[in-house]
């Protein structure tokens, strides 16, 4: 078997994207724009990889359902294997409905998987782990997630976790994490402390991977390796047209980057402008989710003018 450079493996979805005058609530809005195209955190991640140059395969599930057969197509499309996906009879694929309000990129999020079973251990093809660089992890499909990245750290392979939201099975997911950059409310919450930096702190000093840090918005990211904690700001973008996926890209820009480069800034700045160029467009995948070529210019312009 070819070895891919960069596994996911969690969640994939067909989403439906609405660009709206505003976010309605009891009242009717006609849509500005509208597309339906492959979601989710690690789906969106992977596909980001693939663009960036790495040779991308992904680990999930769909139904044998109409939105099922567009997101297989969208992966392959999009230069993402799909040999280690399972196809369920008879099951429903996840969903997503995503508003964008036009003036500001920002966007609510509803989603299901209702009906579709997860994947189990015995399901995850290891050998593909085995042969990686890096496993991300979104906390979806946990069981089979916690498998990887077991079989991910044995074999040397980087362990990217994406911890956005407080699931079932985190708990033996997060020791295994080499990078861990949570959201902010992901570490405040399993934390219980109020300050990021001090979250971040304590949540190293429990789990000691790699890397472990924080996402927090339109106000950058930082990131502690035992000795240094270094804050990055974001990028600004002068027309922010959608946010779905940013920090699903962030995470696959910092792993490439770390590979690279052990330096915190250097990755906090490479996966900062990943996010910065796909904010310009719709959804969380391509063409929104920038080339090697594209990420580098845009760096370089933004070193240029600093």
């Amino acid at each position: 078997m070819s070895n891919y450079e960069y596994v996911g493996i969690g969640f994939c979805s067909n989403d439906h994207l609405a660009v709206l005058p505003f976010i309605p609530m009891d009242t009717k809005v006609k849509i500005l724009e509208h597309r339906i195209m492959g979601g989710g955190p690690a789906g969106n991640s992977t596909a980001a990889a693939a663009a960036l140059g790495k040779k991308a395969a992904f680990i999930g599930t769909v139904g044998d359902d109409p939105d099922g057969r567009t997101i297989l197509s969208d992966f392959e499309a999009q230069g993402v294997d799909t040999s280690g996906m399972k196809i369920r009879p008879g099951a429903t694929s996840a969903i997503a409905y995503l508003w964008i309000d036009e003036k500001t990129g920002n966007r609510s999020c509803a989603w299901t998987r209702e009906g579709l079973t997860e994947l189990s251990a015995d399901e995850v093809d290891l050998e593909m782990v085995r042969g990686a660089q890096i496993l991300h992890v979104d906390g979806h499909q946990p069981q089979a997630a916690i498998a990887a990245a077991k079989a991910a750290r044995e074999a040397g392979v980087l362990v990217n976790y994406d911890a956005g939201t407080h699931r079932d099975g985190m708990e033996e997911l997060l020791p295994l994490a080499d990078l861990l950059i949570c959201s902010e409310e992901f570490i405040l919450k399993l934390t219980g402390l109020a300050d990021a930096e001090s979250a971040v702190r304590k949540v190293y000093d429990a789990y000691h991977p790699k890397v472990c840090g924080a996402t927090m918005g339109v106000r950058g990211s930082m990131c502690y390796d035992g000795r240094d904690l270094v804050k990055c700001p974001a990028f600004q973008v002068d027309k922010v047209v959608d946010t779905t996926g940013c920090g699903d890209l962030f995470h696959t820009g910092f792993a490439i980057r770390y590979l690279e480069t052990q330096d915190l800034m250097e990755c906090q700045r490479f996966a900062a402008a990943v996010s910065a160029i796909k904010c310009r467009g719709l959804s969380g995948r391509p063409p929104s989710a920038p080339t090697r070529e594209e990420v580098e210019a845009f760096c370089a312009i933004a070193r240029a003018g600093a």
